[in-house]
């Protein structure tokens, strides 16, 4: 697939497999069609490398996590800008949607998570608690709870209706990168 013009952070499918969104070093991230590996649309407007990219459950928005501190959403149909996602002091590292695309959470290397509304683009909650970079966050299966990795070689779980911590998962003697239900 050609098209970027730097590294490629990360790469998924849309939900039903015939889209593949891909996110750049060299700011942007791209939408490609599986089936004949053409772009689709590029998605532009970051001013620092795109380290994410994932698509809605319903597969018809695109979420990027940047190095220009924002997160933005998009129609994955057009590639045009709906909503940034601003507020972090840092680095955004990863951008997900919840199991029903109501929402976004968010991680940061300003050592926060934060929880944004996906039809306005704002900030419902902020999960603060680690004291190094938040590497990833993800929802439950049931959208009920956030685990967060950093790091201060902990992992993070949080209730994601009012942002509390609910444990720390310690013990890890290193960084940890990432982290995800069952």
């Amino acid at each position: 697939m050609e098209g970027h013009t730097n590294w490629v952070q990360s790469a998924a499918f849309g939900p039903d497999g015939r889209r593949i969104v891909t996110a750049s070093e060299g700011n942007t991230a791209r939408i490609w069609d599986a089936a004949t590996a053409k772009q689709i649309a590029p998605l532009e407007g970051h001013t620092g490398r795109v380290r994410s990219a994932a698509f809605s459950p319903d597969g018809r928005h695109i979420v990027t996590a940047s190095n220009d501190n924002s997160a933005r959403l998009w129609d994955a149909a057009t590639g045009h800008e709906i909503a940034r996602l601003e507020g972090h002091t840092n680095d955004v590292l990863s951008a997900t949607f919840s199991p029903d695309g109501g929402r976004i959470v968010t991680a940061s290397e300003d050592n926060t998570a934060r929880i944004w509304d996906a039809a306005t683009g704002h900030e419902i909650a902020r999960l603060e608690g680690h004291t190094k970079s938040v590497l990833s966050a993800a929802f439950s299966p049931d959208g009920r709870r956030i685990v967060t990795a950093s790091y201060e070689n902990t992992a993070r779980i949080w209730d994601a209706a009012t942002g509390n911590e609910i444990a720390a998962l310690e013990g890890h003697t290193n960084w940890v990168l990432n982290a995800a239900f069952s």
